[in-house]
């Protein structure tokens, strides 16, 4: 994981964006790429190559998101484990 955090750091070095990017604009694009991410499947036939260039927009913007408020990826989704546990009890 920490490979990929620093290939999309370089990426954003390298464009200038780390400059530019704040926690609020990445939210926003986060929003954005889900939409765009949402219109791949409002055909009945589904692109996977957009599909998947749209997924890994949203990734990016996530973990370049995750970065910056220094926030370890993997411990935000396994702590949001623990909420959905005690929020849903398992039904037998």
């Amino acid at each position: 994981m920490n490979e990929l955090l620093d290939k999309i750091q370089a990426l954003r070095i390298v464009k200038g964006w780390d400059k530019t990017d704040t926690p609020e604009i990445l939210a926003k694009s986060i929003v954005v790429e889900a939409a765009e991410l949402l219109a791949c499947y409002t055909n009945d036939e589904h692109d996977l190559s957009a599909i998947k260039s749209e997924l890994a927009d949203v990734l990016m913007y996530v973990l370049s998101l995750c970065r910056d408020l220094d926030l370890d990826p993997a411990e935000v989704v396994l702590s949001k484990f623990d909420d959905i546990h005690k929020r849903y009890p398992d039904q037998i």
